[in-house]
C-alpha cells in the first residue's frame, strides 16, 4: 500500500475570510481530533489530501500527519467538504487513530459480472447501496468488497450479509439484511388497442361550460363603469 505524508501548520485565524486567505496559498483549513489529544485547528496541503482521496484506498487511507512543532500522528480523513460547482476541496476533518484499537469505517462495494436475470430474463440490475460499515483494526481495513452478481435472477438480491469477509478480523456493522443490489423486472405500460386510440383521437373535445351566476351584473356594480350623462341630457330632463 502506498505511504502518504501530509504536512500541517497550526491555524490561529478563524472565520470565512481567514479560510479564503489560506486557500489562496494552496492550503485548506482542517480540524485534527480524536485519540488522546484535543481538537486542533490546522491547515494542510490541498494537493496532498486530494491525492489521498483519489488513491485506491480513498478516504480509508492511513497516513502520517506532520504537524510543525509537534509529534507525528497516524490519521485518516473522516470527512471533507468540496465546492459544489468547481469541486475544489474546501475543508477536511482528520481523525487520529491508534493502530491497536478497532475502529468503524465505511468500505465501498463493487460488483462485477452480468446478472442472469438481465441476460436471460430481460430484467434490470440496480445498485441500491454502494458501501457498508465494518469494525476492524486500522491495518485490516479493506480497500473494497467485490462480489460476482452473475447468478442473480429477477427477484433476487445481494445483501450486506452475503459479502465475503474474514469475521475474525472484522465485524459487519451494517444490517446484514440491507439490500445492496437486485435484479428487477422491466415495467412496460400496457398499450391501448389501435381502435381505442383512433376513437379517442377522433372524438371532439368537450366544450367548456361556463356557469351563469344567480344574477346578471347590474349596471353600476364593481368591475363595470357607469356611463356619465351629458350636460344636454340633464338640462332637457329639467325642462320636462
Amino acid at each position: 500500500m502506498q505511504q502518504f505524508t501530509v504536512e500541517a501548520n497550526l491555524r490561529e485565524e478563524r472565520g470565512k475570510n481567514a479560510a479564503r486567505r489560506i486557500r489562496r496559498t494552496g492550503l485548506i483549513p482542517a480540524t485534527l481530533y480524536g485519540g488522546k489529544g484535543g481538537a486542533v485547528a490546522v491547515s494542510v496541503n490541498a494537493k496532498q489530501v486530494v491525492s489521498i482521496l483519489k488513491s485506491e484506498s480513498g478516504h480509508n487511507t492511513i497516513f502520517t500527519l506532520k504537524l510543525a512543532g509537534s509529534a507525528e500522528d497516524k490519521v485518516i480523513v473522516k470527512d471533507w467538504q468540496a465546492d459544489p460547482v468547481r469541486g475544489d476541496l474546501l475543508h477536511v476533518d482528520l481523525l487520529r487513530i491508534a493502530m491497536d484499537v478497532r475502529m468503524r469505517v465505511k468500505v465501498p462495494v463493487h460488483t462485477f459480472g452480468e446478472p442472469q436475470g438481465v441476460k436471460l430474463q430481460g430484467g434490470i440490475f440496480e445498485m441500491v447501496t454502494r458501501e457498508i460499515e465494518v469494525e476492524c483494526l486500522p491495518t485490516d481495513i479493506p480497500e473494497e468488497f467485490r462480489f460476482d452478481v452473475t447468478p442473480l435472477m429477477i427477484g433476487k438480491q445481494l445483501r450486506a450479509g452475503d459479502l465475503p469477509m474474514d469475521t475474525e478480523k472484522m465485524k459487519l456493522v451494517t444490517d446484514p439484511q440491507r439490500v445492496l443490489a437486485h435484479v428487477v423486472a422491466l415495467r412496460i405500460e400496457e398499450e391501448k388497442p389501435a381502435e381505442v386510440v383512433a376513437t379517442e383521437a377522433a372524438a371532439p373535445a368537450e366544450p367548456e361550460v361556463i356557469k351563469k351566476g344567480k344574477k346578471e351584473v347590474e349596471e353600476g356594480e364593481e368591475g363595470e363603469a357607469v356611463p356619465e350623462k351629458s350636460e344636454k341630457s340633464e338640462k332637457s330632463e329639467k325642462k320636462k
